[in-house]
């Protein structure tokens, strides 16, 4: 077989374009690009593919939150309830949870109110609010307000960072109009007098960085606790409840009515009925006697 210079040709071009790299465009990240990427988008990306639904810390970095939920349950579970959340918190330990407050008031035959405060580390606020939530749906209760609020910490720490580096240039500039020895008494304890100000404002904002860094790293959590209806076998909000509800309300309004009526109007009502009984039984007796004593008069 014969080959012609235009058949080479053709073949060396083929072979080059089998050996050549593909396009970038069709590659994956390599290395290098992995490397470069900022840290924030490889964060998202797998906060988008492992982060369950709600607000979790890396969805808000910088924020500090504060959860607050409130339960009703039967009266007699509450306890229990709170008991088994106390120690869901001592089972993390000190260092990740910490019990902060307690209350538990009898208010009534069949009310009670309760309390229990946590503070947490942040990472397990979420789960810890999911797992306390289920909790309270084993014991027949439900989750009647859910609050969820959050401050920028992270903002405001920076903001004090930048009004503290003002105040030490400033306290920089008096230190040195201090140090001239020619300096007037009147200016120079006013400048002693202003140094003291910015001195005392550098101290609270040290403070307040402080406070700002504690509610970063440890999330508060309440837990409030209320008597209520058990979960029934339909709808609490359904008309029959409804009716059943208000039917024994009215029958107890009714009955507790009428026994403080008779603890009220019983004691006057029984003189009442024995001066009327000695009346009936004595009255014949006196209208006999007073003929008698008229006869014997005359």
């Amino acid at each position: 077989m014969r080959w012609t210079s235009g058949s080479a040709l053709l073949v060396l071009a083929l072979a080059i374009s089998a050996c050549s790299p593909a396009p970038q465009s069709d590659r994956g990240p390599t290395s290098e690009q992995a490397r470069n990427e900022p840290p924030a988008a490889r964060e998202m990306t797998v906060d988008a593919l492992e982060a369950p639904a709600g607000v979790a810390v890396t969805a808000a970095p910088g924020v500090a939150f504060n959860y607050h939920y409130a339960f009703s349950l039967p009266a007699e579970r509450i306890s229990a309830a709170q008991e088994e959340h106390a120690a869901a918190c001592e089972k993390l330990g000190i260092a990740r949870c910490r019990i902060t407050g307690m209350r538990y008031q009898l208010l009534g035959e069949d009310r009670v109110e309760a309390m229990l405060a946590f503070k947490l580390d942040p990472t397990l606020a979420r789960q810890f609010g999911k797992e306390g939530i289920a909790a309270i749906q084993k014991a027949e209760g439900t989750l009647v307000d859910a609050e969820i609020t959050g401050t920028d910490a992270g903002a405001e720490i920076n903001r004090i960072a930048v009004e503290r580096a003002r105040a030490q240039e400033e306290l920089a500039r008096i230190d040195r109009e201090l140090a001239r020895s020619n300096l007037p008494a009147s200016e120079r304890a006013e400048l002693q007098r202003q140094r003291a100000d910015i001195a005392q404002r550098i101290e609270a904002g040290r403070t307040a960085t402080s406070e700002q860094r504690e509610s970063l790293a440890n999330t508060p959590m309440i837990f409030d606790y209320r008597s209520g209806r058990a979960i029934r076998g339909f709808d609490a909000g359904a008309p029959l409840t409804s009716s059943l509800d208000l039917l024994a309300a009215s029958a107890q309004a009714t009955l507790a009515f009428v026994l403080g009526a008779i603890a009220v109007l019983g004691p006057p009502a029984l003189v009442l009925l024995i001066g009327l009984f000695g009346w009936r039984r004595f009255s014949p007796r006196l209208r006999r006697a007073r003929p008698a004593q008229t006869a014997a008069s005359d």
